[in-house]
């Protein structure tokens, strides 16, 4: 270097300019810090049609968020493939805290056993937020059946063997796993029809099927109407929205428990401060909820991310085993 070379000569070469430029690119794109945050709209994704459970319960629980953060929640639905479509978009998203999920418990604790082949482990690509709700499965049957309770209903399926049809939501739903659970443990057998979405219940509804086991919230105005008979849920406990039905659990087949579950989850790397951030509002609008939620068949939940991780795993544990067990795959 020349005497007469100022020290600081590299600072007003090009190679200044770059360190600027990149110091001001990683600045940019800084990930979203909770005391700012949402600073602009936030997409949640549902991964499944308009109008269904998750769509339902993601829309209740967005429009508080909004509220409650004076920004925008904009519901997204990416139905298909058993809500792996959906479920991916997210996966594939930027972890900035402006892309987040409601799912289900098919697209994160049934599908990695039920596809032969997925892109990403929801395990482990998603981050859990928060659990929204339980939303028990209820046992339906078409009045033209001659059963008044669960009692008489497994009399009759072993009275019948082979000779009832159920629907169910799709292969490896909780519709179909729920039934084939049923079916193996009362010991008797009968007909698994899968559909495409509401087809499966209005087959039920016309009679071209004998029972099913749906969300609450899809044929509660039909139990309501008369149109079905509810004859018992499936979940540990009684549900708050149908507290005279029976569980399936307390009537001769302990430790029966199958329903869906929804709740928030966002991508892995999103900051841990707005998972926090997202996971207390929800918790502190679940509240407010309650009422509607309950009168439409669902149980709020709530509770921290933790608590959220811990339980999806163990529904993967358990729903893997009855997967196996039924021979059920999608290709």
């Amino acid at each position: 270097m020349s005497p007469t070379t100022p020290r600081n000569t590299f600072w007003h070469t090009p190679a200044r300019l770059l360190a600027c430029a990149l110091t001001a690119g990683l600045t940019l794109a800084a990930p979203a810090r909770a005391d700012d945050y949402p600073a602009k709209p936030v997409r949640v994704v549902v991964a499944f049609t308009a109008g269904g459970t998750t769509d339902m319960l993601a829309r209740s629980v967005s429009q508080q968020l909004a509220q409650r953060f004076k920004q925008s929640f904009v519901v997204d639905n990416r139905p298909g493939a058993g809500g792996n479509i959906g479920t991916e978009y997210v996966v594939r998203a930027p972890a900035d805290g402006y892309t987040m999920l409601v799912n289900s418990v098919g697209p994160i604790s049934i599908n990695q056993t039920l596809y032969k082949k997925l892109n990403y482990d929801p395990l482990t690509d998603l981050v859990p937020v928060v659990q929204i709700a339980d939303v028990p499965n209820v046992l339906v049957v078409h009045p033209s059946l001659p059963v008044k309770s669960f009692e008489e209903f497994v009399a009759y399926a072993k009275a019948n063997p082979g000779k009832l049809n159920y629907s169910s939501t799709g292969v490896g739903t909780s519709s179909h796993l729920s039934g084939f659970m049923l079916t193996e443990r009362m010991g008797t057998q009968a007909t698994h029809i899968p559909y495409k979405g509401a087809d499966a219940l209005n087959d039920l509804l016309s009679g071209r099927v004998q029972f099913m086991f749906a969300t609450i919230p899809s044929v509660m105005p039909h139990i309501q109407a008369g149109k079905l008979r509810a004859l018992a849920v499936s979940s540990a406990k009684r549900s708050r929205s149908l507290p005279d039905l029976p569980t399936v659990a307390e009537k001769g087949f302990p430790g029966f428990e199958a329903g869906s579950w929804f709740g928030f989850f966002a991508p892995k790397g999103t900051p841990q401060d707005v998972i926090t951030k997202v996971n207390q509002a929800v918790n502190e609008a679940l509240p407010s909820l309650q009422a509607q939620m309950i009168r439409e068949g669902a149980d709020p939940v709530g509770g921290s991310p933790k608590q959220f991780g811990d339980f999806t795993r163990k529904e993967y544990v358990k729903w893997k085993a009855v997967v196996k067990a039924s021979g059920a795959t999608v290709d």
